[in-house]
């Protein structure tokens, strides 16, 4: 069994990847089967789960702020993280609760660390302050082909401003999370193949969960 956050009894389990890989409706789903297993599940996204995140998120991601800073972009997300794990995430973890995470400090790495240049190690620095060192046990990369993915977000509409960026810059983003996973030496990481239908990716997440929930059959 993974287990990072030792001092807490809970589970963090966080859904990352790139635009228009399903992680808002998976997140759903497996609250929903982790609910009929009889654990206390807490649902978040990133930026965002708080009255303070949700106002951060409405200005980091508003398209109306395209000229926005990338230092700007870091420290707002990472003010939207420290946010969310002060009032919702530790307290919940602390209380032996199952977190459910749309992102966190992983797309920081990737997005902001990664293709926005402004590295690794000072991104999970400022995570590791965001977040009181809290680690996920596990990760789910939930992988799709760019040209797939933003077309999924071109047909749901409302593009926010991380959304309108190119396909180049999303490019990136996806090499950039799959070299994560691929250098990972924790375990924590698990790529789920996005490009499969809904059913499909919703039984790899399950079967996927089984590393932290060894007595969850898949289909539950």
């Amino acid at each position: 069994m993974i287990s990072y956050n030792l001092t807490t009894p809970g589970l963090l389990i966080t859904l990352e990847g790139g635009e228009g890989g399903g992680k808002t409706t998976q997140i759903v789903r497996l609250r929903d089967k982790l609910t009929a297993m009889g654990k206390d599940v807490v649902a978040l996204r990133e930026p965002g789960g708080t009255t303070v995140s949700e106002q951060i998120r409405e200005v980091v991601l508003s398209a109306k702020n395209a000229g926005m800073a990338y230092t700007t972009e870091v420290l707002l997300f990472q003010a939207a993280r420290a946010q969310i794990y002060r009032e919702i995430v530790l307290p919940s973890l602390a209380a032996g609760k199952v977190v459910l995470m749309d992102r966190s400090r992983d797309s920081s790495v990737v997005y902001q660390g990664m293709v926005r240049g402004f590295g690794k190690e000072l991104i999970d620095q400022l995570n590791d302050i965001s977040t009181k060192n809290t680690l996920p046990n596990l990760t789910l990369l939930l992988d799709v082909p760019v040209t797939e993915g933003l077309s999924r977000v071109a047909d749901a509409g409302n593009n926010n401003r991380m959304e309108m960026q190119g396909t180049a810059f999303h490019d990136k983003v996806r090499e950039a999370y799959l070299q994560l996973a691929k250098e990972d030496t924790t375990g924590r990481w698990q790529i789920i193949d996005a490009s499969a239908s809904l059913e499909e990716v919703e039984a790899a997440i399950w079967q996927a969960t089984q590393s932290i929930f060894p007595s969850a059959q898949t289909g539950a």
